[in-house]
This record gives C-alpha cells, sequence and structure tokens, in this order.
C-alpha cells in the first residue's frame, strides 16, 4: 500500500479498496504512452477519442489479470468507425488500432456516434492450449462506457460503473515548446459486497418466470449507491487533468469513507510485430499472391495496422518461387 504522496507519473493504473463502502476499484492515467499511440496512428480527431477510451478500458480490465496473458477489446459495428481492437498483453503492454471511413465522419460526433450500433467483444486468451473466454455485448449506440457496465451486469452480475476520458491538452515538450499533446484516464468501481446483507442487491429480470408469478425486487445497497453517485461525478476534465493524480483524484472523491490505494502499476505501449513475423506472414501465402505483393520498387512493404510501422522485405527473404521452381 502507499501513502497519498504527490506523485505525478502518467502511464500506470492504481488499484483501490473502500472497505466501509464493499468497493474495488482501478484508476488509471494516461499520458505519453496514449499520446504516442494515436500520434502514431494520427486518426481524426473523433476516431483518436474513440480509440483512447477503447484503450483505457482495456488498460482497467486488463490489468487485474492474475496470470499471463492477453486481454482483447474488439468492436464490429456499422458507425464510420467498423473495427476497433485494443489488445492488453499482461502484465503491462498495450495497442490498438481502428478502421474508419472518413467519408462517413462528421465534425462534432461523439465516440459512440463514431461506433454506432454492432457488437463489442471482450476476450481473456490465458494461452498454453487453454479455451478462450468471451463475453459480447450489444452496441446499441451507447459507447463504452455504458457497454463495459452492461457486461458486468449480465454476464458477471456485479455493479460496476465506469468513466472514460479522453482529450487533448497543452503541454511543454522534451525541447520546451508548448504543444497540444493526448491524454487519457478513466476510473472504475465495483461493487463486492460479502455480508449477506449486502449481497441482496438489484437484480436482473428473471424473464421466464410464469405468470402471475411473485418476483422478489430488492433495490440497490445504500452503499453501492453512494459510490455510483460519486463515481459519476468525474468530470472528464479531472481525468486527464496532468496535474491531478489518482490518488488526489481518489481522496477527492472517497475521503469520508476511506480509501486506501496499492502499488500504481506501470503501462506501456509496445507491438508485437518485427520483421521476423512479418517475414513469416508474407511467407505463409502461397508464392503466386507473394510475387503480387512486390511493389514497383522490387519491395515488399507492409505496415503494421497497430503501431503504423512500415516494413520493406526483400523478394529473396520470402521465396517467391513454386516448389517446381517457377
Amino acid at each position: 500500500m502507499t501513502d497519498f504522496m504527490m506523485d505525478f507519473a502518467d502511464d500506470r493504473v492504481l488499484p483501490f479498496t473502500v472497505e466501509a463502502l464493499d468497493i474495488r476499484g482501478r484508476a488509471v492515467r494516461l499520458g505519453p504512452m496514449i499520446d504516442e499511440i494515436l500520434g502514431r496512428h494520427a486518426y481524426p480527431d473523433a476516431v483518436s477519442e474513440l480509440l483512447g477510451q477503447a484503450t483505457t478500458l482495456a488498460v482497467l480490465l486488463g490489468s487485474a489479470l492474475k496470470f499471463e496473458g492477453r486481454f482483447q477489446i474488439q468492436a464490429r459495428a456499422d458507425g464510420p468507425v467498423d473495427m476497433l481492437v485494443v489488445d492488453f498483453e499482461a502484465p503491462d503492454r498495450v495497442r490498438g488500432y481502428a478502421r474508419f471511413d472518413a467519408t462517413r465522419l462528421v465534425d462534432g460526433m461523439t465516440p459512440a456516434e463514431v461506433l454506432g450500433r454492432g457488437q463489442l467483444g471482450l476476450t481473456i486468451d490465458q494461452g498454453n492450449d487453454i479455451s478462450r473466454y468471451q463475453g459480447i455485448v450489444a452496441l446499441d449506440g451507447q459507447g463504452l462506457e455504458e457497454a463495459a457496465q452492461q457486461y458486468f451486469r449480465q454476464s458477471e452480475q456485479i455493479p460496476t460503473r465506469v468513466r472514460l476520458a479522453v482529450g487533448r491538452v497543452v503541454q511543454t515538450d522534451g525541447a520546451g515548446d508548448l504543444r497540444p499533446v493526448w491524454r487519457a484516464g478513466g476510473v472504475m468501481a465495483q461493487f463486492m459486497p460479502t455480508s449477506p446483507e449486502r449481497q441482496r442487491s438489484a437484480d436482473l429480470h428473471p424473464g421466464d418466470a410464469p405468470e402471475g408469478a411473485t418476483i422478489l425486487q430488492f433495490g440497490d445497497d445504500d452503499a453501492w449507491t453512494e459510490a455510483r453517485l460519486l463515481i459519476e461525478t468525474v468530470e472528464d476534465h479531472e481525468l486527464i487533468d496532468p496535474t491531478l493524480t489518482s490518488e488526489a483524484l481518489l481522496y477527492r472523491l472517497f475521503h469520508e469513507s476511506g480509501v486506501v490505494v496499492f502499488d500504481a502499476e506501470a503501462i506501456t505501449a509496445q507491438c508485437r510485430c518485427s520483421r521476423d513475423r512479418i517475414v513469416s506472414m508474407i511467407k505463409g501465402f502461397p508464392p503466386n499472391e507473394r510475387r503480387e505483393m512486390v511493389a514497383d520498387d522490387g519491395m515488399i512493404g507492409v505496415t503494421c495496422e497497430f503501431c503504423s510501422t512500415r516494413y520493406e522485405v526483400l523478394p529473396d527473404d520470402v521465396d517467391l518461387q513454386d516448389e517446381d521452381g517457377r
């Protein structure tokens, strides 16, 4: 555990608990890391904001994994952004990209409008021949915050409140010049009661109950109501303010009930792509398709969708001939 010292470090996630309210959660603030990811892609602002939200959500959820593995957020939708993918590789690496139709973007679109309707998949992959777990949430224009809450409410039956924010702020760079940089932040609180009284929280309607049957209804626990309302007071500017630490934000919210924070975990932007992986991928295509990949300059060019790194591969490195030598 740590105390509330003034540490303005970015690119980290901070676990916390509020025992009096049976709350566990995580807070994240992203600075240079999210600026690197979004800056490399150079997407339109509305697409960058959506990818920033998805990256922040992936960090909040993926950093809770207690094993070496991968957590992935993938959305397929009918909005200008028809595909959105963020990979979080435990314990600390993240990457992401979006596919979009620029002709459909309209000034002033919100991230929820940019995404539209479709499906959001949350996948946990432990590797080592262990079956993957995937949860699916319908996207009905509600955005990533509500979709995440809906997932926990329906699939995990854990009351959850998520706040996400992405934006640009003007900061001094390494050369001492002022420039706008991307920042992102988020906070997630979950109601994890241990007493039987508090476990009797509001539940989903059973749906298939016989007509006339009495359905017991329990309202939200007062502790969860208090915590949820406090999280809902968080403003976007608080989540991306470079001078407001996660510790200070949590103290603002929960000082009356007593909040305990644990050691922060660093997060980095790191892609899994490499020249060797690219060459291996190209070799997986039939020789005739490899030959078609050769550009006018005599090279095979491949750009990684996740980090926008450009690779130039010599045809001789991928063997363009068929088995009979043609």
